[in-house]
């Protein structure tokens, strides 16, 4: 005869069941065996944790912009080197639609040395960092011109036989006043490129630094001094060595490269370098020194004769830059000691990005600026004791047309 359960029957082995169930999840879950060895893994809160690349990043602001869901990442507070909270100038963060985040702090230290990397100029000038709440900085300076008959801009020293009167003499000072100018890189993404964080850190991480540092040094050598540091060739200090007679055009002789040296400010020539485009360096290749009947060469390339790891002159190395104008103007050959050129900037590159823009093109703008000026210690040639030939730190040949 079939058993037929009851309700109370099926009530109780439900019980059961859902008891040994209960019994089975309370106990220890382990991969591992009593006596076994293993790995223990602990999971970080995600908020805590740094952005593994500035592709990354970007690709969590892009995310804020168009979800509201907002990465906690992108709200933590950044910190400058003075030890003050960064805060931004326009759009804001707590509002997704209203604004845009600043690239975190671990990132913009990799653009700036990338910066200097491809900025060969850059990383060879005085560099002066400015403090907090000022845009600029005003330093005293000699105000002398002349070792003539004075040192210093007016300070004499006179010999003197015993109780005869002394004569007084003053020094002159001038100011150097440098205000910081903006220098900006901008760029728009689209959405299949965020989606590819590696390739679009990649891309900004090489593109933007590489575009930065060659217009700093653009500026150190071609600078007007008007929304932008004061170069070399424009700077009243530099010293123009005239042309041989007959000399043909756009050309490079040896009597250039000896004028120039004979020009070059004493002190500074351990620290000087040749500054060239690159039009130049067949007329370097063929410049030789007349001794008897031979003659000896004069510019030495990289390795070989000279054993250096750069070519060189008076034994001062050549750098080939692409802001030298080229071959028979002024600045196509430049004898020049860098650390006598001051720059101040203020902290790092900053950078933001907004979705606004470009909203109708599907893009997000990501903009990066750099404030910085600059111009020579010197503000006019010196004119040295004996002699009436005036000496510079920075030196060049006049054009040969």
């Amino acid at each position: 005869m079939s058993e037929i359960l009851t309700r109370d029957a099926i009530a109780e082995a439900v019980r059961v069941a859902v008891a040994e169930e209960v019994k089975d999840l309370q106990k220890p879950q382990s991969k591992f065996q009593p006596g076994e060895e293993g790995d223990v893994s602990i999971v970080k809160d995600e908020s805590s944790q740094p952005f593994s690349n500035l592709g990354e990043q970007l690709v969590a602001v892009r995310r804020a912009y168009e979800s509201g869901i907002i990465d906690p990442r992108l709200r933590n507070k950044i910190v400058n080197a003075e030890g003050m909270v960064l805060k931004q100038t326009g759009l804001g963060e707590s509002v997704p639609a209203d604004g845009g985040f600043l690239v975190a702090q671990e990132f913009i230290p990799k653009l700036m040395e990338k910066t200097y990397e491809f900025g060969i100029l850059a990383a060879k000038v005085t560099k002066i960092p400015v403090g907090p709440n000022f845009n600029g900085i005003k330093i005293p300076a000699i105000a002398g011109t002349s070792l003539a008959s004075s040192r210093f801009g007016g300070v004499v020293a006179y010999w003197v036989s015993e109780a005869k009167i002394m004569i007084d003499s003053l020094p002159a000072f001038r100011q150097i006043s440098l205000e910081l100018k903006k220098l900006i890189g901008l760029c728009y993404a689209t959405d299949e490129l965020l989606q590819d964080a590696i390739a679009l850190e990649g891309w900004i991480t090489k593109a933007f630094p590489m575009e930065f540092g060659f217009q700093i040094d653009d500026a150190i050598v071609n600078g007007t001094g008007a929304g932008r540091p004061l170069g070399i060739l424009k700077s009243p200090a530099l010293v123009s060595v005239a042309k041989e007679a007959n000399q043909a055009a756009a050309t490079i002789v040896f009597e250039n490269i000896i004028k120039m040296w004979s020009r070059m400010f004493g002190p500074s020539r351990k620290n000087a370098v040749w500054l060239i485009n690159q039009d130049v360096e067949p007329q370097l290749y063929s410049l030789s020194l007349a001794v008897g009947n031979g003659g000896v060469p004069v510019y030495m390339p990289a390795g070989g004769l000279s054993g250096q790891p750069y070519s060189t002159l008076f034994g001062r190395p050549v750098l080939p830059v692409w802001q030298c104008p080229t071959l028979g103007t002024v600045g196509d050959i430049i004898l020049a000691d860098l650390s006598q050129y001051i720059m101040i900037d203020k902290g790092g590159m900053q950078a933001a990005s907004s979705i606004h823009v470009k909203f109708v093109y599907d893009e997000t703008a990501f903009r990066f600026v750099y404030r910085c000026d600059g111009q020579p210690w010197w503000n006019s040639p010196l004119t040295p004791y004996k002699g009436a030939a005036t000496q510079s730190p920075f030196v060049a040949v006049a054009t040969r047309a």
